[in-house]
């Protein structure tokens, strides 16, 4: 490391079990992070200020100035202009740390990029919104045999867990089924203290296991609830013997049979992602503006048609918000942007 990466990271190489060899590990080290929202921020910028060498964000969402109170990435000016979470988290980092290579990658996780989003990676960090694509990433790193890290939060709960393909259970040992409906920021709301703990935890893991400590590593399904003081672990040493994923090796979620259409957390919308399109956004807005207000930049075009926002972006994947109805979000989408 020249004289400059060690003085950026002289305090963290001063750690006796990170050092300068730990240091040099994760300078070369590659991690995917998925999501780019609440623990997703803090967890890039734990990530990037650690010196981790490339850093891919994942992410399907633009910034609105209600994120501004857990994500701690972005700005007043990235709400005003709605940038893509991913492009204003890379921007973001370059401007504290110049020296790591990151890769905004503005999408969507699904089966069909999931090997190509996933791939070239040590480790991957879950900070996503929704089981269904935690599922899809669980199937991912089990066939892949590629570590990853669970990580969720809401209200004053949050939790994260290790998986190791192969030697802990994996996502669908613990949960083998999608849980029944349950509280989401949307409605129960977030601290963002939750936010920092889980990701700072999740963090502290990645950093572990990038360097080569794995004997360190936790073992278990860890929960904290920040307000009632309370903290529970579950043991996830071993795979359960009848999984269907890092046992019997069935991905569904991976093959595709399993996806669902996803509500966005934190916001009363429908995702439309059905058909790989490109989309001129000058030409789209000239033929949006006689039915309501139109704006874009580089990255994303904004329409507004009382009582609905639809957010679209250059390969035709659209964010309706005003509905969690999908066969309203898809007329709108039918009417105004084309089938």
């Amino acid at each position: 490391m020249n004289n400059i990466s060690l003085d950026r990271y002289s305090r963290q190489v001063l750690f006796p079990p990170i050092g300068e060899a730990g240091q040099h590990r994760l300078s070369r080290s590659s991690v995917v992070l998925a999501g780019c929202g609440a623990i997703g921020s803090v967890a890039a910028s734990l990530l990037a200020r650690a010196g981790v060498g490339r850093l891919r964000i994942i992410d399907r969402d633009f910034v609105e100035l209600s994120n501004l109170q857990r994500q701690s990435l972005f700005t007043e000016e990235d709400a005003r202009q709605s940038l893509p979470k991913a492009i204003a988290a890379a921007r973001s980092i370059q401007s504290f740390n110049s020296q790591i290579e990151v890769e905004a990658q503005v999408a969507d996780l699904t089966p069909e990029n999931a090997s190509t989003l996933l791939a070239s990676a040590d480790l991957i960090l879950d900070a996503t919104d929704n089981f269904e694509t935690r599922y899809l990433i669980n199937d991912f790193a089990v066939s892949r045999k590629l570590p990853w890290i669970y990580a969720a939060a809401v209200g004053s709960y949050c939790a994260t867990m290790n998986v190791l393909p192969g030697e802990t259970a994996c996502l669908a040992c613990l949960f083998p089924k999608p849980s029944a409906p349950a509280e989401t920021c949307d409605t129960v709301g977030i601290l963002n203290s939750a936010v920092s703990l889980i990701a700072s935890i999740q963090c502290t893991e990645a950093v572990k296991l990038l360097i080569g400590a794995r004997t360190a590593l936790r073992r278990t399904l860890l929960s904290w609830n920040l307000w009632t003081n309370e903290r529970a672990e579950v043991a996830a040493g071993h795979p359960r013997s009848d999984c269907r994923v890092c046992v019997g090796h069935i991905f569904d979620h991976l093959e595709g049979k399993a996806r669902a259409h996803i509500t966005l957390c934190g916001r009363n919308s429908v995702q439309i992602h059905e058909a790989e399109r490109s989309i001129d956004f000058a030409d789209m807005s000239r033929k949006l503006v006689p039915h309501g207000r139109v704006q874009h930049n580089d990255f994303i075009l904004k329409f507004w048609h009382d009582p609905y926002e639809l957010t679209l972006f250059p390969n035709g994947r659209a964010i309706i918000k005003g509905t969690t109805d999908a066969a309203v979000a898809r007329g709108l989408y039918a009417r105004f942007i084309g089938s």
